[in-house]
């Protein structure tokens, strides 16, 4: 279906291919690879990483405190936790090797139009809607990216009558030399500076999801985050926001009425995905996906509602600003679950909303420290419980909550002191709530 991708396997027989990291993700590239007859190599972190899966393959395997040593080969793919200037790759680049990602290859061998979301919030579900209005409009739909799905594997099966909703992170764009069909930038705030050297190189990262575009491209933008209305596409640009509001309808179009999902923030990602895909599928097509769009898991997810107290799960919620956009989504006190590792942003700007929203802020992790001494620099500053970990912050909410209460997980933090990811921390907390449901009984 794909001859480009058909000549591409072709090329990768009898090639040295390096894959750094062999998560879940890499798994399809890796046996990909091997099956196009490449001698694969493989380097993980991990030293207890299963040989029986990858031995039956033929793959070697580098693993544990050097698995860094003397990175080479014809191609070397580099997993998008690993910053592009890292010197096993400058060495690996400077000995003759190709380096690369996944979501390179895939820019440059896929067939069909690219719709590419980032931002510092709202990627996932604006990525999913256009996704949803795309396919409610009746074409066939490849959805990726760093939502976790591979994309590369799956070019062969693409046809240029498809479509692929892509998300993006600063760290899959950093070195990216291609930009999609349709570029959509959520928003900017302070994000991932314990990785990124500073906001400039971030927001520079983002920007080059528009750097690659032509004068046929197109981008859609947040006119409302000053951060993004200082950016323009190459191409042709619109600017979505609250100037596209009348009456109560977006772009004549939409009524906010029609919206599921609650908060503004969601109200933007409507728009956001409204604009990417308007004119590609009919306003029919658009409608029925608003009015059908409830939520994304782990994405202020309701869980239950116990008592009368509601349960929401926003583990996404890993740095501030997430977590301010969720409690402005919320109507009433909130009993609030927050901390993890910090991302080196500062909480001083959460802290200040914590009076007027939250009722009782529970914290938890690495971080917690930092965001009780932020708290506590602020009037009227709720009360704080330390809790142990997250088992024992649902327990105490369940302790302190009142009928009409909300408790919600958005931890401003990631998750790596405690889980593996925020998902692995999403579905604890809806295991812990699981079994308050099952124990008091539901509404």
């Amino acid at each position: 279906m794909n001859p480009a991708f058909d000549t591409y396997i072709q090329s990768l027989a009898g090639k040295d291919v390096t894959v750094i990291g062999a998560g879940i993700s890499n798994s399809p590239l890796i046996r990909m690879l091997c099956s196009a007859g490449a001698r694969v190599t493989v380097r993980d972190r991990n030293p207890a990483l299963p040989r029986e899966e990858w031995d039956d393959l033929g793959v070697e395997l580098r693993l544990g405190e050097n698995y860094l040593n003397r990175v080479g080969g014809d191609v070397v793919f580099r997993t998008p936790g690993m910053r592009p200037d890292h010197p096993a790759l400058d060495s690996a680049r400077a000995s003759g090797s190709r380096v690369t990602s996944e979501m390179e290859e895939f820019f440059s061998l896929c067939p069909c139009p690219i719709f590419g979301v980032t931002g510092s919030d709202g990627k996932t579900t604006t990525t999913s809607l256009i996704a949803d209005m795309l396919a409610d409009g009746g074409r066939t739909v490849h959805l990726g990216g760093n939502i976790g799905t591979p994309l590369l594997t799956r070019v062969g099966e693409m046809s240029p009558l498809d479509a692929c909703a892509v998300e993006l992170s600063s760290f899959q764009l950093m070195d990216m030399t291609r930009s999609p069909h349709v570029a959509v930038i959520t928003n900017l705030s302070p994000n991932h500076l314990d990785w990124h050297r500073d906001m400039d190189e971030y927001t520079a990262s983002k920007r080059r999801l528009l750097d690659f575009q032509t004068a046929n491209d197109f981008a859609v933008l947040n006119g409302d985050n000053p951060a993004t209305a200082a950016l323009r596409g190459l191409g042709r640009t619109k600017y979505f926001g609250a100037h596209t509001v009348h009456d109560g309808v977006i772009d004549g179009l939409i009524p906010i009425s029609d919206i599921r999902l609650p908060g503004w923030y969601n109200v933007e990602n409507v728009m956001a995905a409204m604009n990417a895909v308007r004119g590609t599928v009919s306003d029919e097509a658009i409608l029925e996906t608003v009015r059908n769009f409830v939520s994304v898991e782990h994405r202020n997810q309701w869980v239950a509602t116990v008592r009368g107290v509601h349960y929401y799960n926003n583990s996404i919620g890993s740095s501030p600003a997430r977590t301010v956009a969720t409690l402005h989504a919320h109507v009433g006190r909130v009993l609030l679950i927050a901390g993890g590792r910090d991302k080196k942003v500062p909480f001083d700007e959460m802290a200040r909303l914590l009076p007027d929203h939250v009722k009782v802020l529970l914290l938890i992790g690495e971080a917690a420290s930092q965001i009780e001494a932020a708290a506590r620099r602020v009037t009227s500053c709720p009360p704080i419980v330390r809790c142990e970990g997250l088992a024992d912050a649902v327990a105490q909410a369940h302790k302190l909550a009142e009928p009409g209460d909300t408790v919600l997980l958005s931890p401003a933090c990631t998750a790596f002191d405690q889980y593996r990811n925020f998902e692995e921390r999403g579905r604890h907390f809806v295991e812990l709530v699981g079994s308050l449901h099952r124990s008091e009984g539901k509404d």
